[in-house]
């Protein structure tokens, strides 16, 4: 059996995002007293008592046919109702009964799923009145405080004891971080891998302002993909969410095993600084690194097109020699299943292991073709290496002097050991330590 999945549905500004929060135990949703702040579908994994399941938080449910983006909203949340094993209705305890609640309730009714009745905003519940929820017909609330925690624990509970029997653990999961500045079709790439439209995806830049969780499989493997607001220049972020929103998006890459690197190929200018930015943010924490060259299509070429938009790409970033590059088009779908490919790779790579023999007798070829740097009255010598971590791959050389041996003779070392094993798309480091007496 799957793990299962429990949907917050409700109408905007009852404080879904802060009771997400409260559930899986941090601050994954972007909480603000703006309504209409959560966008899209928001996947995190939770656990309480030994259960592990997914919460989905949602948009705000409006009648307002209006507005375009609330009625996409309202296609996410009829999506997530249809996905989800287990429904929370929240509701403003402080604000009481609404029209909007009534309606939504007959939504719920409509879907035959098991759903709980939640009331938020309930700091004290000895003071609390919920009389008038009660003409919702939709049984007991269940009162909680997502600002102090108060009811929590009893919500929990509720949920997990709708579950059907123990699940078994699903296998480890490959974290995907999909990065780039606005409107590169982050949300369209993920889409596309999908095979459906779980993003919202609109011209106006900036759509995805929260890191989305979104799970797949993929040839027996759960995938889960992070799709992230893009990152702007500083001095661009004007407002509060828009600061959360980058700082998600460190914080992804902090999360993540792999990041995705999605630049709009189509830009004149090619790979930008801010999308060097990520890239360094990712290969400096040791998180695999792919390149996808968006809006290929968009792109005037010839069969060295490719090649000349790498070499210039490396030659702003060196390590990037060391990163697979992959031409798409998300909006034709022209090459993107090799995404998916080339992250099953690149998690094979970061995790390599290497025997020690093979790393000895790498080291031994090197140090014979360049000897190391000599320090003024002291012989510096190398006496053997061994890989101590996978993911990232590290590999430590032992020597009687580590402090002396210069950084361009470590770089020699590293380019040497990439040169037989590859580790493609994966930070290599190569620590230097001192030989135990």
């Amino acid at each position: 059996m799957t793990i299962p999945v429990v949907a917050l549905v409700g109408r905007p500004n009852v404080g879904k995002s802060a009771l997400f929060n409260r559930l899986v135990g941090g601050d994954t949703a972007i909480v603000s007293d703006e309504a209409g702040t959560t966008r899209d579908r928001h996947f995190a994994r939770a656990e309480w008592n030994g259960r592990a399941f997914w919460l989905v938080d949602t948009g705000g449910l409006t009648e307002d046919p209006w507005v375009p983006i609330d009625v996409e909203i309202r296609r996410q949340v009829l999506q997530a109702v249809d996905e989800a094993d287990l429904l929370l209705l929240v509701v403003d305890a402080q604000a009481g009964v609404h029209p909007e609640d009534a309606r939504v309730v007959e939504l719920l009714r409509g879907t035959g799923k098991p759903w709980l009745l939640v009331a938020n905003k309930v700091d004290d519940p000895t003071a609390a009145d919920f009389y008038e929820f009660y003409h919702l017909g939709a049984g007991d609330p269940a009162p909680v405080s997502a600002r102090n925690g108060k009811g929590s624990g009893d919500v929990l509970d509720a949920i997990v004891s709708r579950f059907p029997e123990r699940s078994p653990e699903e296998p480890d999961a490959l974290h995907v971080a999909v990065n780039g500045r606005p409107n590169v079709g982050k949300s369209s790439l993920v889409n596309r891998l999908l095979g459906e439209d779980r993003l919202v995806v609109a011209a106006e830049a900036g759509t995805t302002r929260d890191a989305i969780d979104t799970p797949m499989q993929y040839h027996g493997r759960t995938l889960v993909f992070i799709d992230t607001a893009g990152l702007r220049r500083q001095s661009r972020i004007s407002d509060g969410v828009e600061f959360y929103s980058a700082l998600r998006t460190r914080r992804a890459i902090e999360r993540a095993d792999i990041c995705l690197l999605v630049i709009d190929a189509a830009a004149e200018q090619g790979i930008e600084n801010q999308d060097l930015k990520i890239a360094s943010l990712a290969w400096e924490r040791g998180t695999g690194l792919i390149v996808v060259a968006n809006k290929w299509d968009l792109v005037e070429k010839d069969d060295k097109s490719a090649a000349r938009f790498m070499k210039a790409s490396q030659e702003k970033a060196p390590y990037l020699r060391f990163v697979p590059f992959l031409f798409t088009s998300a909006l034709t779908g022209q090459r993107v299943t090799r995404v998916l490919d080339q992250l099953m790779q690149v998690d094979t790579e970061r995790r390599k292991r290497i025997s020690t023999a093979q790393v000895n007798a790498c080291l031994e070829e090197l140090v014979a073709r360049l000897q190391p740097p000599q320090a003024a009255g002291r012989e510096v010598k190398l006496m053997y290496a061994t890989q101590v971590q996978v993911a990232p791959p590290t590999i430590a050389v032992f020597g009687n002097h580590p402090e002396l041996v210069e950084e361009h003779y470590v770089r020699y070392l590293h380019n040497g050991f990439r040169d037989a094993w590859g580790f493609t798309g994966s930070p290599l480091r190569v620590v230097m330590r001192r030989r135990a007496a």
